[in-house]
């Protein structure tokens, strides 16, 4: 007789949800009795894998990064694993049915599928404004609306971004020093920049996550770039309405600000918050911010049935950061292994008890400024910028990502 197959079904194709297949292909069907009749299903709407934190420097130009590193396929990253324990489905999830435990598929070549679980890891992360910062379909749409960027970038008399997070400060400093370079040595600030750049933030400081010592040397570097804060700030109005989203990111822009500013831009590039991918799940399971619902020990949702799980910016595990992503994954991926020998028969006392997580709340966050400062702590402990730029501001993480894509780090 014929083994049922058993779906450990991950929809999400970036950090959270590439790592947790690899754990999982690794660490976890290799221990089950039924081994043979698990497979590991993995959906994205992208077939590749992108080094998210570098898009602030490669809107740019593909000059700035080798584009065989940005950008890694996928399938090319688990080929090692046999057909029989991993497939790869290119699609968007729109909708899951947690009572019969299926999620319909909409296939990239427009056809649509329900696959069946066993498992099921929810990763689909969350998505930006702007069509720049992040893959919010797949790699294509990305590369289309970074040329119309930068076709307009030559001809920008000035810029204005709406965020004062990492990527709103990140690409204020990107675009700061390539478009006005860096003032010298003997003054802080860049006086008349060939263009200006105007970051508007809600905030009473950039980089709120911080202490305000490290927003302030932020708010430094930024001068010396040619950029201007404007802080306690929202916007309130842009016209028009859809400026600096999908299909109009190089349109000019003005933005009414609730104070009574006015502000003009030829490019206007919203960074401020993000969506969260979870609009094909029920309300039910979700929290009041959007976000599925998890136990923040466990990582399982709970309301969801049994052998659920959610991780990444789509889950309420914790604060959406890539060190939290690769402390959380051998949290799942235990738990995961736990519940899967106990739906194959094995009893409490052989499979041990549940693994916790303990989110890290110490102050990390490094945010490269341009491409020579930064700042950042790690820990709780203040960096110089020099670290700050050979941790991350060298690349981005560029060089260190096809260790995430292949596993190697789980």
């Amino acid at each position: 007789m014929t083994t049922p197959q058993k779906n450990i079904l991950i929809l999400g194709g970036s950090f959270g949800g590439i790592c947790t297949a690899h754990s999982i292909l690794k660490h976890v069907i290799p221990s089950l009795p039924d081994r043979e009749s698990h497979q590991v299903v993995l959906i994205s709407p992208s077939s590749y894998a992108l080094c998210q934190p570098a898009c602030p420097r490669a809107m740019i130009s593909d000059d700035m990064f080798n584009q065989n590193k940005l950008f890694t396929s996928i399938t090319k990253s688990f080929e090692h694993y046999p057909a029989t324990i991993f497939r790869f489905v290119q699609g968007t999830a729109t909708h899951l049915d947690h009572s019969n435990r299926a999620v319909l598929i909409n296939l990239a070549d427009g056809n649509t599928q329900t696959i069946d679980y066993h498992s099921l890891v929810i990763a689909t992360g969350s998505s930006t404004q702007s069509p720049l910062l992040r893959l919010n379909r797949d790699e294509k749409f990305l590369r289309q609306n970074w040329n119309a960027f930068r076709e307009a970038l030559p001809s920008a008399k000035n810029i204005v971004i709406a965020g004062g997070g990492p990527s709103g400060i990140e690409t204020a400093g990107e675009l700061g020093e390539f478009l006005n370079g860096r003032a010298g040595w003997f003054s802080y600030k860049l006086e008349n920049p060939k263009v200006p750049i105007t970051v508007v933030t809600s905030a009473s400081q950039v980089l709120p996550a911080l202490r305000p010592s490290i927003a302030a040397k932020a708010e430094d570097f930024l001068a010396g770039v040619g950029v201007t804060i404007i802080k306690n700030t929202r916007v309130e109005a842009v016209t028009p309405p859809n400026a600096g989203t999908e299909s109009a990111v190089a349109t000019k822009t003005t933005l009414s600000l609730d104070d009574g500013q006015t502000l003009d831009a030829d490019i206007y590039i919203p960074a401020m918050g993000v969506s969260f991918n979870t609009t094909f799940i029920p309300e039910t399971l979700l929290a009041s911010d959007g976000r599925v619902e998890t136990n923040t020990s466990t990582l399982r949702v709970d309301k969801a049935g049994p052998r659920v799980y959610a991780i990444g910016d789509a889950s309420t595990y914790g604060h959406a950061a890539v060190h939290n992503i690769l402390d959380a994954v051998p949290v799942l991926t235990a738990n995961l292994k736990r519940d899967l020998l106990l739906a194959s028969g094995n009893n409490e006392t052989e499979v041990g008890e549940d693994r916790e997580f303990k989110e890290d709340t110490r102050e990390t966050q490094l945010v490269p400024i341009g491409r020579s400062k930064g700042v950042g702590a790690l820990m709780g402990y203040q960096l110089p910028s020099s670290a700050v730029w050979a941790i991350k501001g060298r690349d981005y993480w560029v060089w260190g990502a096809g260790f995430m894509w292949n596993g190697m780090l789980v």
